[in-house]
């Protein structure tokens, strides 16, 4: 429900601030006073395309802000959405109002905000969606438009549920279409696709690849490129350890090492405090007598072979190339794509296999299409006879007597399409039907499509109608109209204010109107007047407490601002009370 909504420098109000309450809220003035703006005002808060005529002259930027409480049903539609888009916590159970805030600046440019954090156009249209109903005069006819009846006959029909239900298998069958299609497209293709595939598979199985060989590889190929480095090196510390024979007086450390031990212990034998340094020479005797015979040991394996360089080398440039054609980092990446080339290849080479299993599986869900959508379908038509029962009972009430209304329910043939019988019928998201409503309006004539039929002032009390019918099925919080009363004179005028006060057992409603019958069954009255200040023209609302506030109203609205037009005025307001007292009165001993 929207509970306030501030305005700023928006077409011609500099500043309004307006409170709304439950109950039928009205919303009068003279022609061009700006009472449309703030209908314009409440479509730009919640998603509607901004512009920059939007800005008051010679200010910098428009401003809306609205309070919106959320009860149950708004809380279970808003508070997924909020949660998606990270604007509440993911454990928020309960939500009790948002703030929306829309920005139009200059230069044409704007940006939405809710509770104070930034949110894109889509996300207010989705929320708009779900807090708001907004008809204006050209929304009488685009409500009537046929791809929207499918939708208000679900609704009433309780089979959203349902029509989810069936749109999930519609979609798999999309899904396995596309799939299908995919095969099927261009056998040449997938031929040529395979034989590529084929190759490259045989190219990286042939190659034997182990991963991590490469780094095993390049550590033997830097030995083999440097075996005259490493023998040389091995050998002169092996002379250094034992004495070289080119050179007999050179004493090896192994040697040196000995005597040394030797006179140490002699030195021990006399000095026993130097045990510990004979031990420790000894120990480090036997560490150079290990690590000599393992160097001797290891210059004896040193090798020099050109033939097992250049097998090193053929083979690394073998794994290098394979790693640069498949765009892979080491060999673990080139066995990988070999993996995912080898299933897409069995996928391809036996396409015609998956072709028939694809297509097995495409029959069983149409079978399962037919049955969901001839269930939606029976749905459907015991509801449009209830629902055709009732608008023509509404538009009765509405001095349209003579209307028949009709919803109709066809289906189509398609040699694609659902199982349902013996039959192969169209099908998509909604089910297997077409749905439009149809209508006559005088006697003899023919029923006809709704936006073909209707004028404008019919089109708006179909509308009313439609909504009357559908009001328990509306999840819609708050319904805004705006012009409801075009076409409609003062007698349809009374019928019309009844019909949108009892919307209000299930919504807040909000009506912009010129009818003073209509307006005299307001639960809160509000009046806009244009005023000029300083050659400046600013739009100025003010709410209507008391009944003769009111009437004054009233008698200006039938045009007769005397005595005697608030006499007729003071007799609408009793005439609603009594109304509203007598179906208040009902309702209850109704339960």
């Amino acid at each position: 429900m929207l509970l306030e909504i501030r305005i700023q420098n928006f077409a011609i109000i500099d500043q309004l601030e307006l409170d709304f309450g439950r109950g039928l809220n009205v919303i009068t003035g003279e022609t061009g006073a700006g009472k449309s703006i703030i209908i314009d005002a409440v479509e730009l808060l919640l998603g509607g395309k901004a512009d920059a005529s939007f800005v008051r002259s010679g200010a910098e930027r428009a401003l809306v802000e609205g309070v919106f409480a959320l009860d149950e049903r708004a809380q279970a539609a808003i508070i997924p959405i909020l949660q998606r888009e990270n604007l509440i916590d993911m454990d928020t159970q309960t939500l009790s109002e948002i703030t929306v805030t829309r920005e139009v600046r200059a230069n044409g440019r704007s940006a939405g905000r809710i509770d104070g954090l930034t949110v894109n156009l889509e996300v207010l249209n989705e929320i708009g969606e779900k807090l708001v109903d907004v008809h204006g005069q050209s929304a009488h006819l685009s409500l009537l438009k046929p791809a929207l009846h499918i939708e208000l006959l679900d609704r009433y029909a309780g089979l959203m549920d349902a029509r989810a239900a069936i749109a999930a298998v519609v979609g798999r069958v999309y899904d396995l279409r596309r799939e299908m299609h995919k095969l099927m497209e261009d056998e040449a293709s997938m031929q040529r696709r395979a034989e590529r595939l084929r190759h490259e598979v045989e190219e990286i199985d042939a190659a034997g690849l182990i991963v991590g060989e490469d780094e095993t590889l390049k550590a033997e190929r830097t030995r083999l490129a440097n075996s005259e480095t490493l023998a040389r090196l091995t050998a002169d510390a092996v002379a250094l350890l034992y004495g070289s024979d080119d050179n007999p007086e050179q004493v090896g450390a192994v040697d040196q090492v000995m005597q040394a031990a030797a006179l140490l212990s002699k030195l021990a034998a006399i000095d026993k405090d130097r045990q510990d340094d004979l031990d420790t020479l000894e120990s480090v005797s036997e560490q150079i007598d290990e690590l000599a015979t393992t160097l001797r040991r290891y210059l004896d394996h040193v090798e020099f072979s050109p033939e097992r360089l250049d097998e090193l080398e053929e083979r690394l440039e073998l794994i290098n190339q394979l790693r640069r054609r498949y765009n892979a980092a080491d060999i673990a990446g080139v066995l990988e794509y070999a993996e995912k080339a080898r299933a897409e290849l069995d996928t391809l080479e036996n396409s015609e296999e998956h072709l028939q299993e694809l297509r097995k599986q495409e029959t069983v869900l149409l079978k399962h299409i037919g049955e969901l959508g001839d269930r939606i379908s029976k749905g459907r038509k015991a509801a449009a006879r209830q629902m055709s029962a009732g608008i023509v009972s509404e538009l009765g009430d509405l001095r349209m007597s003579n209307a028949r209304f009709e919803v109709q329910i066809e289906q189509q043939p398609d040699p694609n399409g659902a199982f349902v019988g013996d039959q192969r019928l169209a099908f998509d998201e909604t089910g297997i039907d077409r749905v439009e409503f149809l209508m006559s309006a005088n006697p003899g004539e023919p029923l006809r499509p709704v936006a073909k039929v209707a004028s404008g002032g019919e089109a708006a009390r179909i509308m009313l109608g439609l909504k009357r019918v559908l009001a328990s099925a509306d999840q819609t919080p708050t319904l805004i109209f705006d012009e409801i009363d075009q076409g409609i004179g003062g007698r349809v005028g009374t019928i019309v204010g009844e019909k949108l006060w009892e919307l209000t057992s299930e919504h807040q409603v909000m009506v912009v109107t010129h009818l003073a019958q209509l307006a005299g069954y307001a639960d809160r009255h509000y009046h806009v007047r244009k005023l000029i200040d300083g050659g400046r023209t600013h739009t100025e609302i003010v709410s209507l407490p008391e009944d003769e506030a009111r009437a004054a109203e009233l008698a200006a609205m039938l045009g007769t601002p005397n005595a005697h037009g608030l006499q007729s005025a003071r007799e609408l307001l009793a005439q609603a009370i009594e109304f509203k007292i007598n179906r208040r009165t009902t309702s209850r001993s109704g339960r």
